[in-house]
């Protein structure tokens, strides 16, 4: 009689626990706005920073991913500074607003190119990013290739005229001791993660449009 009410009860007590377990991720619905925070692999650094990006060229660009399998503009400048353990906004305008103002003739490699239209010269509206390598080239998720890629000012002179805000967060290459320079209050981000929310994934078809309406 003592092993029946056992087991009866090792029953009761299993079953009581897998009532408790999270609920699965809302599954993928395009555009995905729920923010997932990067996780902090490695130390700021400008090697740190090629490494990360190496990964990622060629990776497909999809408009509200900030990856791991894809990205828009600033889902990609979000992502690779999250990494390397320093915290930005999600948003292009909002990473605008942080770090050191510099000019273009002074950029250096890791530094933030934020872009607007060029038919709006006096706009300060912010609609892209990019991330400085050197000797005139970037890397940036380009709706326009529909992928992360890597652009050269010298190649493409569209994107010389677009720039309006050139940001550096880094010391040298290591202490992000620029990113708590603020222009403008920066708006609270409302993070997520895998358990509550479904990225864009390899293999899942991509959206016939680049931005959505």
């Amino acid at each position: 009689m003592k092993h029946i009410i056992f087991i009866t009860l090792s029953i009761y007590l299993f079953t009581g626990c897998s009532s408790t377990t999270q609920p699965a991720p809302k599954p993928y619905v395009y555009p995905n706005y729920a923010i997932i925070k990067p996780e902090a692999i490695c130390k700021p650094s400008y090697q740190n920073l090629q490494a990360i990006l190496n990964r990622h060229l060629g990776k497909p660009y999809v408009w509200a991913e900030e990856g791991p399998d894809a990205f828009d503009c600033s889902g990609l400048t979000y992502t690779v500074y999250g990494n390397m353990g320093v915290e930005i906004p999600r948003i292009a305008r909002e990473q605008a607003k942080i770090g050191l103002t510099v000019p273009f003739g002074s950029l250096q490699k890791g530094d933030m190119i934020f872009f607007g239209s060029e038919h709006k010269p006096k706009s300060k509206n912010i609609t892209h990013v990019g991330i400085y390598l050197g000797k005139g080239w970037f890397a940036h998720a380009s709706s326009k290739y529909r992928k992360v890629t890597v652009s050269n000012f010298d190649k493409e002179p569209e994107y010389r005229n677009r720039i309006k805000v050139c940001k550096r967060y880094l010391e040298n290459g290591k202490n992000p001791c620029y990113v708590a320079l603020c222009d403008a209050p920066i708006t609270p981000m409302r993070i997520t993660d895998n358990k509550h929310t479904t990225p864009w994934k390899k293999g899942m078809p991509l959206p016939l449009k680049a931005v959505p309406n």
